[in-house]
């Protein structure tokens, strides 16, 4: 199989300057102290209070839900990414954001000899990170190696059925073309990210697909007790082209332009470890 890793970092490392860019994400609306990402916006009312909690957000990229986070009133907020210019980007956000923010480099694999077992209150996984990792398994063991015992994991993602996907069609079918369960990764060629307009120099990447029960089945088996499910009606960027349109309830939120109801796009799931 390719090196998915070495693949993923080059691709993810050639994807900050365009999200840094002036047409990439809107990073200066964070001088307004009040703001919150789109992402972690969507993401409150399920979130609910995170006052006084040890927070770490895993595959951060350039940190704008980690600073996000960080203004709802945590008493520590970590974020943790592999790709060293994304880390860098954050950085800066953080510091010209006024928040007090760490950033760690590392692989989502190694977090727990990196950052210390047991150190964490909650871990956030935002939108669009599980389809990175080979084997869900693993990052389980992960996320229950971070938490204290009553911990709590949150995660929006994208559906694993929407991965599952054909590029949009002129029929307008739904057609189910990629690996639904975890399988080797698919590698894909696409020249330009989901934010900003200029070309990645790295284009190339692989993704990987979890199924809803194999996701539950590993947590289940890393000591971890699912407690909230809840499936979606937008996702966060338009992974359809025309197919999709924006939400009018969610700012920066897109759904299925023939019909919200045919197929959920993401969904919120929260686990609890359980205690020793």
């Amino acid at each position: 199989m390719m090196d998915w890793r070495t693949v993923n970092l080059a691709n993810w490392e050639s994807r900050v300057p365009v999200h840094t860019a002036a047409d990439g994400y809107d990073l200066r609306a964070f001088d307004d102290p009040a703001h919150l990402s789109d992402v972690v916006r969507y993401d409150v009312p399920r979130l609910g209070d995170i006052a006084g909690l040890d927070v770490v957000h895993l595959q951060c990229h350039i940190g704008t839900d980690t600073v996000s986070l960080s203004r709802l009133g945590t008493r520590s907020t970590l974020g943790y990414d592999f790709s060293p210019s994304a880390l860098r980007a954050a950085r800066d956000l953080a510091s010209g954001a006024g928040a007090a923010v760490d950033f760690v480099e590392g692989d989502l694999y190694d977090a727990v000899e990196v950052l210390g077992a047991g150190r964490f209150d909650l871990v956030y996984t935002g939108i669009g990170a599980l389809c990175w990792l080979p084997s869900i398994r693993r990052w389980a063991d992960v996320v229950a190696g971070l938490l204290r015992p009553g911990g709590r994991l949150f995660i929006r993602e994208y559906h694993p059925m929407l991965w599952s996907l054909s590029d949009p069609r002129d029929d307008h079918l739904l057609v189910v073309e990629f690996p639904y369960f975890e399988a080797d990764g698919v590698v894909f060629v696409e020249e330009t990210s989901y934010a900003g307009s200029a070309p990645v120099t790295a284009p190339q990447f692989v993704c990987f697909n979890h199924g809803l029960g194999e996701i539950f089945t590993a947590l289940t088996a890393a000591g971890m007790s699912v407690t909230y499910l809840q499936e979606h009606r937008e996702v966060s960027d338009n992974a359809l082209g025309e197919a999709m349109i924006p939400s009018p309830d969610h700012p920066g939120e897109f759904v299925l332009a023939e019909g919200p109801e045919r197929l959920p796009l993401t969904y919120t799931l929260q686990a609890v470890k359980t205690p020793d």
